[in-house]
């Protein structure tokens, strides 16, 4: 290859193969060559594995075709008959005398692309009129070509290791889930059959303060038995889509209040504080959006127990948007994306009884509203979630 030194070569395949993004990748291949090799249009062609066909991914305009970037079918004929007979395709119109226009005329280039030692696509240069490809252009394409499969070659294998990673995750997750929810249901179930069996012995009188205590204790471990039945049908529903939702106009700053009332008297050493503009009402669940909620509230009282939480409300357009901020010792940033996945705890928080349904309830709730929820957090300094939703969703 006259045009480059190996020195020049080893220099461009270096810059190619750090790209993490194998279209940014392509993009320097392709561009870092055109000395050696000028074309006006590329495209790379790849099968659909459901339908066998044939569909752009990738395209790129750098010459005389620019006009035409948004076309998918540049060179779509060549492509299947490369796909067809696994072989290259060399395509040059034959030039009449005293034709008009030359950049009419389409020099068309195409290699098979072997992902994975299989026929999966086809590459192919486009130039307009002229000049013919030469056998030095066919080697340097025949290279561009090689480094084009290895480049999707290597993103199928990113994408099968992160969807292997994610796989493995929640395999993990799902054993520390069985592992929490044993001891979940243990511990309740613990309570209750102890202080039963204590009450129905005929060795002991009780007096009544006692009984009376021993009840209540009875009577909270069954609320929470339930709490925790119903957070795992609950997941169970909305992960299988099959929760019903009813909607109606909702005001969102009296559900919170009358959520925070309630969370009082349970908690009554939690401080809340408000900072809420007039806001219209928007159509959601109540229901449901008083769980999510309810929810946030479980948090602040689990996570940052001595902490104010301020809870603010905006109108912002056609969305309203709440957050619920504390000042407790806030989360990892590493930890902060996978928060709303099923079953996930952060790890370390044993000490906090949970089992990794809650956010994920509270994400799935958020979404069928077409409203969205995420969290900032800033280690010694706070956490805060954040919930969008829209005035009127799409139903």
């Amino acid at each position: 290859m006259d045009s480059f030194t190996l020195s020049q070569l080893h220099g461009i395949f270096q810059e190619v193969q750090q790209k993490q993004d194998w279209k940014a990748a392509l993009d320097t291949l392709f561009v870092s060559l055109r000395g050696s090799f000028v074309f006006d249009n590329v495209a790379v062609y790849l099968k659909d594995p459901r339908t066998s066909g044939l569909d752009v991914a990738y395209a790129r305009a750098v010459g005389r075709g620019k006009t035409a970037e948004a076309d998918s079918a540049w060179g779509e004929n060549a492509a299947n008959e490369v796909l067809n007979t696994g072989k290259m395709v060399l395509d040059e119109p034959m030039l009449a005398r005293g034709h008009a226009n030359r950049l009419t005329l389409t020099y068309l280039l195409g290699f098979p692309l072997y992902i994975g030692s299989k026929l999966n696509g086809a590459l192919v240069f486009i130039r307009f009129g002229g000049p013919k490809y030469s056998e030095l252009h066919i080697q340097t394409a025949a290279l561009q070509t090689f480094w084009t499969a290895a480049l999707i070659e290597r993103r199928d294998l990113q994408e099968a290791r992160a969807e292997l990673d994610s796989v493995q995750r929640q395999m993990r997750l799902q054993d520390d889930f069985v592992s929490t929810i044993s001891h979940e249901l243990r511990t309740p179930l613990g309570f209750i059959k102890g202080y039963s069996t204590s009450l129905l012995r005929q060795d002991t009188v009780w007096d009544e303060a006692t009984q009376r205590e021993f009840l209540n204790i009875i009577d909270e471990e069954a609320d929470r038995l339930t709490r925790l039945i119903e957070d795992m049908l609950e997941s169970a529903r909305l992960q299988s889509k099959t929760l019903q939702f009813k909607f109606s106009p909702v005001r969102i700053d009296a559900l919170v209040r009358d959520v925070a009332t309630r969370v009082n008297t349970h908690y009554p050493n939690l401080k809340v504080s408000f900072d809420i503009d007039l806001l219209t009402p928007i159509l959601g669940d109540a229901v449901r959006l008083s769980q999510v909620f309810e929810n946030l509230f479980s948090n602040a009282v689990k996570y940052a127990p001595d902490s104010e939480l301020v809870i603010t409300m905006r109108s912002n357009g056609d969305k309203v948007r709440v957050t619920f901020a504390d000042k407790g010792e806030g989360i990892p940033e590493d930890y902060l994306p996978f928060l709303f996945e099923r079953f996930y705890r952060v790890p370390g928080e044993r000490t906090v009884t949970g089992t990794g349904l809650g956010l994920y309830i509270c994400k799935q709730i958020v979404m069928a509203h077409h409203g969205n929820i995420w969290v900032e957090s800033v280690l010694d300094v706070g956490t805060t979630f954040i919930i969008e939703l829209p005035v009127a969703p799409t139903l």
